[in-house]
């Protein structure tokens, strides 16, 4: 992470006051003097504001959009963690509030506070997501019905909660489907079940928070305080 970055989080300055405070000089790092704002900051790093140790304090909740292509894990033995798109101290202590497939792509929180995150994954809170979705074939004329009364999967006991369905566009086969649960592969699973293919997923939504889309694919931003709770709105 930059120096000026590191100001900036754990202070609560603007990036123009954080770069103010390093070109003043009293900011050290590993014990030496330094005015450059581009300086890392590791995870072994001290970090001194006028003599006075700078620590991250409380829980961080960050909106990450992520690309195809990565693996909302730890470790992976093909692809790279979408947390290596994070520059951040500390890695180790964040995780997923709940993952996407390698190839979908859109919202993902991550955090280090597990409470928060145990929220929106456990299927007793019924936190709602939102996803856009292409499908290879045409949307049939009783999905949206048959989504609503629940959809009975593979390999799974019972069926899935009701689901809402809403059209996007008929000619691209493009629609929103917002879902209660987080079953492995669900959607792909449930277009599956009613004799279709997913070719695309997007997640634009978690409860009631919505992806940033100022923000690129592999970017991401910290959640304001009121965006933390939007998140059970």
């Amino acid at each position: 992470m930059r120096l000026d970055k590191f100001l900036c989080e754990t202070t609560g300055a603007t990036r123009k006051e954080a770069t103010r405070i390093i070109k003043s000089g009293t900011v050290t790092v590993d014990g030496v003097k330094t005015k450059v704002t581009s300086v890392k900051v590791t995870d072994d790093s001290t970090v001194e504001w006028d003599g006075r140790e700078l620590k991250f304090h409380g829980p961080r909740y960050i909106m990450l959009f992520k690309p195809d292509g990565y693996v909302c894990s730890h470790e992976d033995n093909t692809h790279p963690s979408a947390l290596t798109l994070l520059d951040e101290v500390n890695l180790e202590k964040l995780h997923f509030a709940g993952r996407l497939d390698v190839d979908t792509t859109g919202l993902v929180l991550i955090t280090d506070d597990g409470q928060w995150s145990h929220k929106i994954t456990s299927p007793k809170r019924k936190c709602p997501k939102t996803y856009r979705v292409w499908l290879a074939e045409s949307i049939g004329a009783d999905y949206a019905e048959q989504l609503a009364e629940g959809i009975q999967l593979k390999s799974e006991t019972g069926l899935t909660m009701p689901a809402v369905m809403e059209i996007v566009d008929e000619d691209e086969n493009e629609l929103l489907l917002t879902i209660q649960e987080g079953k492995y592969h669900q959607v792909k699973r449930m277009f599956a079940a009613l004799g279709n293919k997913v070719d695309g997923l997007h997640r634009s939504q978690i409860g009631g928070l919505g992806l940033d889309y100022s923000l690129e694919p592999g970017e991401y931003r910290y959640l304001t305080e009121e965006e933390v709770e939007a998140v059970f709105a």
